[in-house]
Parts: C-alpha cells; sequence; structure tokens
C-alpha cells in the first residue's frame, strides 16, 4: 500500500511535467497552430491485447491526474488488428497495446499506424525498443530464457541457446508451438545475428531434442518439467515470475523447484522482447494517446510493471523489482528490434522445414 501511495503521489508530479511535454507535442505536430478539437477531447481509445490487472489500474490513475476517459477495447492481437482494419476511417481506436514486436511491425505494415514526434518518449524509450519511424514504441521488456530442473540440471551445463541441440539434451527440451510470435521473433532473432543457414540448423536441432510434440503456454513448460517430461524448458521471465507469486499453490511449488538461466552471456546475449503500442493512423484523439503512452512508459509507472508484473522496464530511470534483481544483471541480444519483423516470414518458414509444430 505505501508503494502505491507513493506511486500515486510521484505519478501526479510526473504528469504535470509529461502533460506540458505532450503540449509541446501537439505544438510540433500541427508545425505551431493548436488543434483546440484535439485540445478539448477528454478520451482516449485503447485496443490492447494486455490483460493484466495492474494494466487497469494504471488507467485509472491516468484518468484521476489528467480527466481523460480510457475506454479499454480487449481482445487477441489479430482478431483487433482485423478490427481496426474492418472499421477502416470509421474506427474509434487511438492506441494499439499488443506483445512482440513482430505483432507491432505487422500493424506498421498493413498502414494502421502513424509517426509519433514526442521528446518524452525519445527520453524514456530507448532507440533499439522503438520503431525506427517512431509507428510504435516499446512499453515493457520480457527476457526469453532457459528454464531448467533444478534436481536433474546443474546450471553450469547450460550455457546457449545452440547448445540446447547437444546431444545431452536429447528427448529433454520443452518448449511451445511455433506458431507462437515469442517463438517466431526468437529464431528472427538469430536470423538477424547468425545468418539464416545457423538459424535453420538450430531449430531442426532442437526439433531432434524436443521432449514431446509442442503443446500449450509458457507455463505449460514449466509445469511439465515438474511432471518429468522434459529438463529444460524455453520461456519468459515475467511468466516465471507470476508463477512464483501466483495465488494457486501448485503453481509456486513448479516455480520453486525451476532455476532461471540467461543464455549467451559470452556471446551474443540473451533474446529481449517488448509488449509495446503505436497511435492508429485515424486517430481521433493522438495527443491523448500519446499522453497515455508518455505516461506507461514513465519511471513509477515503469516501477509499478516491473513489481507486479514482473516485467523489466524499458525506462533506465525506472526502478527493477527485487524479484527482477534476484535474477541478477544480464546482456541482451544487440539488435533493433524491428528487424524481428523483417524475419517473420522467414522463420516461419524455418519452423515449417524443420517440422517444428
Amino acid at each position: 500500500m505505501k508503494k502505491l501511495i507513493a506511486f500515486v503521489a510521484l505519478s501526479a508530479l510526473f504528469l504535470l511535467a509529461a502533460c506540458n511535454d505532450s503540449s509541446s507535442t501537439t505544438q510540433k505536430n500541427s508545425e505551431g497552430k493548436k488543434d483546440s478539437s484535439q485540445e478539448e477531447s477528454k478520451e482516449v481509445n485503447l485496443y490492447t491485447s494486455r490483460h493484466y490487472d495492474v494494466d487497469d489500474t494504471l488507467y485509472k490513475e491516468f484518468e484521476k491526474e489528467t480527466g481523460i476517459k480510457v475506454n479499454v477495447i480487449k481482445g487477441e492481437p489479430d482478431e483487433l488488428l482485423e478490427r481496426i482494419k474492418r472499421e477502416g476511417n470509421a474506427s474509434k481506436a487511438d492506441l494499439f497495446l499488443t506483445s512482440d514486436a513482430a505483432r507491432l511491425f505487422r500493424a506498421k505494415e498493413d498502414g494502421l499506424l502513424q509517426a509519433v514526434s514526442s521528446d518524452t518518449l525519445d527520453k524514456q524509450v530507448p532507440g533499439n525498443f522503438q520503431d525506427t519511424d517512431q509507428m510504435w514504441y516499446g512499453l515493457t521488456k520480457r527476457a526469453r530464457v532457459i528454464v531448467y530442473n533444478k534436481e536433474t540440471v546443474k546450471p553450469e551445463e547450460l550455457s546457449t541457446y545452440e547448445a540446447l541441440t547437444e546431444a545431452q539434451w536429447k528427448n529433454r527440451v520443452l518448449v511451445r508451438s511455433s506458431e507462437n510470435v515469442y517463438n517466431q521473433s526468437l529464431l528472427a532473432s538469430m536470423i538477424e545475428i547468425n545468418g539464416e543457414e545457423k538459424a535453420k540448423e538450430w531449430a531442426n536441432g532442437l526439433v531432434t531434442n524436443f521432449a514431446r510434440n509442442p503443446e500449450g503456454g509458457d507455463r505449460d513448460q514449466a509445469k511439465a518439467i515438474a511432471a518429468g517430461i522434459g529438463d529444460v524448458a524455453i520461456m519468459n521471465t515475467y511468466y516465471y515470475g507470476q508463477m512464483l507469486n501466483s495465488t494457486d499453490p501448485e503453481e509456486v511449488k513448479v516455480a520453486e523447484s525451476l532455476g532461471v538461466f540467461f543464455p549467451n552471456q559470452d556471446t551474443t546475449g540473451a533474446h529481449v522482447n517488448i509488449s509495446g503500442a503505436g497511435v492508429i493512423k485515424t486517430s481521433k484523439n493522438k495527443d491523448n494517446a500519446i499522453k497515455l503512452l508518455e505516461y506507461l512508459t514513465a519511471p513509477e509507472a515503469q516501477t509499478v510493471f516491473a513489481e507486479t508484473n514482473y516485467e523489466y522496464p524499458v525506462n533506465p530511470e525506472a526502478t527493477s523489482s527485487e524479484l527482477l534483481k534476484s535474477w541478477g544483471e544480464f546482456k541482451e541480444q544487440d539488435i533493433p528490434l524491428s528487424t524481428l519483423g523483417d524475419h517473420n516470414s522467414k522463420a516461419v518458414m524455418i519452423f515449417n522445414e524443420v517440422g517444428w509444430k
């Protein structure tokens, strides 16, 4: 409760500054001519595929501080994108928020987003976590790591994603389906770093070592380790954090039996992806959409995401949570996340070729 109170107080200070910054953004976007209709608007329509309680809490705080009503429409990412396309110029959508840079890339490629000029966003979101044309900005980071059974695997046995294709891991590797965009982006990152042939070799080698045909989500891979089906799994860190702090005692028990390993620390770094957002091209409340995105990427909101949803902040000025700190500092892949979208179709093709279902 003390943290929430402190957060609300800091939010008030931040929003005062943020609103000032956004006012300058409005002026910049309209080439010095204020758009009175935008200034009078008191709502923003958010289409989001995120479904976390902490998001709703932050929207409410934003509403209290700004008087801008956040109308939230939730759905699956592809469904929301199709809805925005179908609605066309009549769409009420102002801001599209989703997970994975590849999905944001698709929204950009489909012509659904518009460029945003905001000194505040440029300050709060590092360049490698935003689109090169300012069509979208990162909100939170998720590291895709290796988790392992602490009873059957010693961390010194682990090293890289590539090493999971070695013979010692045969019938021991768990991972979700290739239809999942998180895996597509992981392979896309390998295409960017190692080239297409090496990436294909890795995907083929991992299939050889699968403990079972891919099924379920990231939590299901962790549970399969606890059930003795496999010994290592590829999953996002925030799922692990959620399981450790779950209200379900069985999920807590599973998580406590696992260790977290950040791969490729002596080579290319661990794969990191984002959730992020972009302003819709036909937005009727563009300035309010920018204000909301500025609010969500400010240090105070970023700290709340880290403490309650165990996602890493994109804003380097934010404070990480004690749980995230306990996992230690780690080296990240040093690639522009826009490349994940560039290589997505090639990654899907490779998955099909090697039989990663």
